[in-house]
């Protein structure tokens, strides 16, 4: 899969498009992808997505929206879902004021597109004039076809969205959120030095620098995965400001205690996916009564990840 950073470094040929943010790329996302990725395959072109960072909410003063994916993230999975190409291209005011005729003219000339997929809802150029019906118009002068794709509901009836999965990731609904991406919530970043008490207290936990522009799910404790040296490992995951020691604590920390694992990984990258929410995060009288429910969250753990 190749990855652009922009619509200036493209020269390509013959190729299926999808566009969109794609923030999470969740079984919504998904449906529009399979149908991409299988209808350019069979057709011998190429399977295309143009993505767009920051979000353009963000941008436009819409709303402060944290990220459920960083731009490298959403390529991986769309690579593992054999997308040929990404293309991350920098939202701005500016781009927003183009019509959708002089983007989709651009597009047309730079991926030589002949077939477009959208979502029900999708819209792009100015005013978000660019939506379903205009599309067809402009695909019809320009030479591409459109399809569009009906909403995936989850149960209850209701569409799949980014929007709905970010409540769920904030208020710490983790395992609701995997259902509804088909994947786990995860954050990563370099492993840094906290405080030391971990380890004082004999559960020594990895602090990860997690990027600020993604959702941190919900103070509390956490049964997941960590990911580090290419290998997987159970871990009790702590989001928080430690109550017992530090209450006036603005920004939480994210640090894990990877089960059955004894190394100094200071400076390493570390993932970790969550699994379930254990419990709220609270403040303990003593470090012997923390202690004692430390090893009850790692006892849950083991049991909820063990094969």
């Amino acid at each position: 899969m190749q990855h652009y950073h922009s619509l200036e470094e493209v020269s390509l040929q013959n190729s299926w498009l999808t566009i969109g943010v794609f923030d999470g790329v969740h079984r919504g996302h998904q449906e529009i992808i399979k149908l991409l990725t299988s209808g350019a395959h069979t057709s011998g072109s190429l399977a295309v997505v143009l993505t767009f960072d920051p979000h353009p909410a963000n941008v436009l003063g819409r709303a402060e929206i944290g990220l459920l994916t960083l731009p490298d993230e959403r390529a991986e999975l769309l690579a593992s879902m054999g997308v040929d190409v990404v293309i991350t291209e920098r939202f701005t005011r500016e781009l927003s004021a183009v019509t959708a005729f002089d983007f989709m003219s651009r597009l047309t000339r730079l991926l030589e597109l002949k077939h477009l997929l959208i979502g029900y809802d999708f819209a792009l150029g100015k005013g978000r004039e660019g939506n379903a019906v205009r599309l067809t118009e402009i695909g019809r002068e320009l030479g591409y076809s459109v399809e569009v794709v009906s909403a995936l509901s989850d149960e209850s009836g209701v569409p799949t969205s980014s929007t709905e999965i970010r409540k769920m990731v904030s208020v710490g609904s983790v395992t609701e959120a995997a259902h509804l991406m088909s994947h786990p919530y995860s954050l990563h970043g370099p492993v840094i030095r906290g405080d030391g008490r971990g380890k004082k207290i004999g559960v020594p936990t990895a602090n990860i620098d997690y990027p600020r522009d993604k959702i941190v799910p919900a103070k509390g404790i956490y049964a997941g995965w960590g990911y580090v040296k290419g290998e997987k490992h159970m871990a009790a995951i702590s989001i928080g400001i430690n109550p017992t020691f530090t209450p006036d604590k603005q920004v939480p920390s994210v640090e894990a205690y990877i089960l059955d694992f004894d190394e100094d990984i200071y400076g390493e990258e570390l993932k970790i996916e969550f699994v379930v929410r254990l419990r709220d995060e609270l403040k303990f009288d003593s470090v012997d009564a923390l202690v004692e429910q430390i090893w009850k969250d790692v006892q849950e753990t083991r049991r909820i990840l063990k094969p």
